[in-house]
């Protein structure tokens, strides 16, 4: 029973020494808890384009890489960017494929801003034409029934800010509101005279028009003009032959205007996803092609949206390091531990090492507050002895030893009470010669 007693008292001892330890370290998780950003979501949605276009079939590319990490991207239709802007600034949709050079919507206040991952692509303003003439400036197609795209989409707002310039009127009737393969079949058929395209090179109504006879590419003469009037315009060149080296498609280099195509997201877009999508946009578009070198995108080209921060780590450092070696799942889930890990090595291990003597030092004090009192009693024998208090002296020692005796003490530590018995009995002695050394006295001074 006393074995049993002794060691709940000394589980209570443990128990005393770690429930500091324990709560300071759940206050460190506690508060590095705030610190972890929650689970990405497994389901993202996109805005491109037409079904047509190249926006719809780079997402589609996207959708099937993401897959490859358990995350669904949802594939959504729209009439061009500028339907986009606004489904991104309605929380409709997650990421939204944006033409370089469309306007930003103004954000309501308290609503998280819209930013950007970058360019992934050049999108380049391919003007064709049907006729003999050569064309090389836009304002030579004054009075020509041109195909400017669909109302609300980018390519009928960049076509008109380009036309304007060349002082042609926006609210021509002869400004059509044709766009994609719709605009090339009525190119083919002569139904009208010019068409704007913003496409890459491999959207089939691009593949269409290149290899349609009768039809050309216009080469901005003026093209350093341009860039210098629209920032978010690049001059690009079509190489001589580079659509079919056989025929000699096309017959010369063609100068062109080129925009980018942009991946633009709402701030709430979580890291891990963004940086994800970016492994995906570099995978889809990394490659060489027709106006670019491999590696060149994605990249932030288009400095009109400010550009996000994990965009700008991941340009910087490429993917978080968890992320190369490691599924997407498990790497974020490591990196979310690793935030909450941070108390156990800041906190726990160092309050584990003092741990040892905290338990020491809380035994001892059991002991010592024994010697506390002895000590007492030593200087009080020592400075004011009075034979008259010798029963209280001794009652006081009684006490001290009892207390001692009573104490439960771990067996690693019994050695100290051991020690303090033999203490208690030096003062016992000096008690007793104190005792005996009056009638010593007495007896001396009886036999003289």
């Amino acid at each position: 029973m006393a074995k049993l007693r002794a060691g709940l008292l000394s589980f209570r001892d443990l128990l005393a020494t770690a429930w500091p330890i324990v709560l300071i370290t759940a206050i460190g998780f506690a508060v590095a808890y705030q610190f972890v950003a929650p689970a990405p979501p497994r389901h993202l949605t996109i805005s491109t384009g037409g079904e047509s276009g190249a926006y719809f079939a780079f997402a589609k590319r996207y959708a099937d890489i993401l897959a490859r990490n358990d995350i669904a991207l949802e594939v959504k239709k729209s009439a061009g960017s500028y339907e986009n802007l606004d489904r991104l600034k309605k929380n409709e949709v997650d990421v939204a494929f944006v033409q370089g050079g469309i306007p930003m919507p103004e954000v309501a206040e308290g609503d998280p801003p819209m930013l950007s991952l970058g360019s992934v692509y050049y999108e380049p303003v391919w003007v064709f034409y049907r006729g003999e003439q050569t064309f090389d400036k836009l304002h030579q197609l004054a009075g020509k029934r041109i195909a400017v795209g669909a109302e609300g989409s980018g390519i009928r707002g960049l076509a008109l800010q380009l036309l304007e310039v060349n002082e042609i009127a926006t609210d021509s009737k002869h400004l059509l509101p044709i766009a994609g393969l719709n605009a090339a079949e009525a190119l083919q058929q002569g139904r009208i005279d010019a068409a704007f395209i913003i496409a890459a090179p491999e959207a089939p109504v691009v593949q269409v028009l290149l290899r349609s006879p009768g039809v050309r590419v216009m080469s901005f003469s003026q093209a350093d003009a341009y860039t210098r009037r629209f920032p978010f315009l690049t001059r690009i060149t079509l190489p001589r032959g580079v659509v079919d080296l056989v025929r000699d498609n096309p017959p010369q280099d063609t100068v062109m205007l080129a925009t980018t195509a942009n991946l633009i997201v709402s701030e709430s877009l979580h890291p891990a996803l963004a940086s994800l999508l970016l492994q995906a946009a570099g995978e889809v578009h990394g490659k060489s092609g027709f106006f670019q070198h491999a590696g060149e995108f994605p990249a932030y080209k288009d400095h009109s949206v400010e550009l996000s921060a994990d965009a700008q780590r991941h340009y910087k450092s490429g993917p978080p390091f968890l992320q190369r070696y490691l599924p997407f799942w498990l790497a974020v889930l490591a990196e979310r531990l690793l935030v909450m890990l941070l108390p156990l090595f800041a906190l726990l291990f160092p309050l584990l090492k003092l741990a040892p003597a905290i338990y020491t030092w809380r035994v001892r004090s059991k002991i010592f507050r024994c010697y506390g009192e002895l000590k007492f009693l030593e200087n009080d024998l020592r400075q004011n002895y009075d034979p008259a208090r010798h029963m209280e002296y001794f009652g006081r020692l009684e006490r001290i030893e009892e207390d001692a005796n009573t104490r439960n003490i771990p067996l690693a530590y019994t050695d100290l009470l051991y020690t303090l018995r033999e203490h208690i009995n030096l003062v016992r002695k000096k008690l007793r010669l104190l005792e005996a050394a009056p009638a010593q006295s007495v007896a001396k001074g009886g036999s003289e």
